[in-house]
Parts: C-alpha cells; structure tokens; sequence
C-alpha cells in the first residue's frame, strides 16, 4: 500500500508541475501580447487601395474558425487592390510572431509575383497618413513567400517600400532581399518571426535566424517616403506601425503574437 501511495504521490507532483511550467514557445517571464484575439478584428483597421481607411471592401480581411483569413471571394478581379491591416498601436523594441499558411488559388488578376506573396510590415508609417491610392505603406517588410510546388522560393525575404536598410556596412537599395530559409510548399502552417533590437532586426523562420540587417531609413528618393520627411518625420526609422498585406492570394493567420523587448 505504502508504494502504490509513493507512486501516485509522485505522479501528482508531476501533474502540477507541468500544469505549471510555462509553454515550450515561451520561456518563463515572457509576457507575449496576442494581437489577434482569435474571434474578431478588435484592435485591427484595414486600407485597401481606392478606399477610405476602415473600408473593408469585399469582406477582404475576416475571422472564421478562429484564423484570421485574407481572403477574394467576393472580388471579380483583383485589380491592384492592395491592402493592409493595421494593428491599433505603434511599436519600437520587440519580437513579431506570426503562423501562417497560403491556401486557394490566386484572385483572378493578380500579378505573379504575387502568386502565395504576402508579409508583415514593420515600422509602417501611420495607417492614417496614406494616400487613398497608395498601395504599400511606406515601412519594412518581412516578406511571406509559398513554393510553387517545385523549385526553391524561400519566405522570410526582406522588401522595402520606401525605404532602406544597411547590410555588410553598406546601404543596400534594392528593393528585396532574400533569405537564407527552406521553401515551404503546399499548404502546410509556417512560423514566422521578427526580431527588432535597437537599430538591428532579423527575420526567424521555424525558430532560425534567416537574415539580418541595420539602420532601417527612409528613402527620400520615393514620393510617399519624401512626403513623410517634408512633414517632419525623422529619416531613421525606431518604430512604427504593424500591418498584414493582402496582396492577391488568399492567407490564413492563426496566430499573430507580440514581445516587447527592453
């Protein structure tokens, strides 16, 4: 009687402490803010190219089944209507976590580059501040990139709409950059992170460092980045809006969750 007692004392002590340990994906002491709730779009505000600020045309950006889906259904034709989502606050030190999946095929229309493309951007200028017919943010984006069944596509790429960044000690002005990460084809749920410390970010794919680079800027050369400097925004960019792209093939995100950093 006496070992079957230790057996199960035993047994309880375990049952408690792994109902209290923290979650393998975070350590104790992290406290991440889940920016998508899982039941609506609380906190967020579409733009969507030729529309007002909060105009969600064609049920663009919606919540089923937990996942918050981008999605074309209701559009005859994609017609270069860009959008972003918005989350309600601005952000300098932290890490950006997103899971997310291409599914479907491409709204009719859309450009292929744009085939399973998609990205957070980070350090976005305020959603208010765009013109009507702006179709990216000027900011930086984590480029989310599906395979196209064969060959090597990989996500967690570097894109800079308006803006540059240095790398290697140089400023680096083209207008992408790709990573070092695997192709992830089909529809399978990928996890992607971004890391912004000071003045340095990288890009994480499944947990791995993928790219790096410094010293995110404006890029006075683009109409919508010089706008923001002639009105008085500082060239170096420390924060920023968060926004996800619709950008012409349907994307499910079931989670988009948030670390801030000291």
């Amino acid at each position: 009687m006496n070992r079957w007692r230790t057996v199960l004392g035993m047994a309880l002590m375990c049952a408690a402490v792994m109902c209290c340990a923290p979650a393998q994906d975070e350590p104790a002491g992290e406290k991440w803010i889940q920016l998508f709730n899982g039941k609506d779009l609380t906190g967020w505000t579409p733009k969507i190219v030729g529309y007002e600020l909060g105009d969600n045309y064609g049920n663009t950006f919606r919540v089923e089944d937990g996942v918050l889906k981008v999605s074309y259904d209701q559009y005859d034709k994609f017609d270069d209507r860009f959008g972003h989502l918005f989350y309600e606050k601005e952000f300098s030190n932290y890490r950006l976590r997103v899971e997310y999946r291409f599914v479907g095929e491409q709204a009719p229309g859309g450009a292929g580059w744009a085939f399973r493309n998609s990205g957070m951007m980070i350090h976005g200028q305020p959603a208010a501040s765009m013109r009507k017919d702006q179709s990216f943010p000027v900011s930086i984006e984590v480029q989310l990139l599906g395979g196209q069944g064969t060959g090597t596509r990989t996500t967690g790429n570097l894109c800079t709409p308006g803006t540059n960044v240095v790398m290697d000690g140089e400023l680096y002005t083209p207008h992408c950059k790709s990573s070092t990460s695997k192709t992830y084809h089909g529809d399978q749920w990928v996890t992607a992170e971004v890391e912004v410390r000071g003045n340095t970010i990288t890009h994480f794919v499944e947990g791995e460092p993928v790219l790096t680079y410094t010293d995110p800027q404006l890029d006075a050369r683009d109409e919508d980045a010089k706008r923001l400097l002639d009105a008085g925004h500082e060239k170096m960019l420390t924060r920023g809006t968060i926004s996800l792209q619709s950008e012409s093939h349907p994307i499910e995100f079931r989670k988009v969750e948030l670390l801030e950093l000291d």
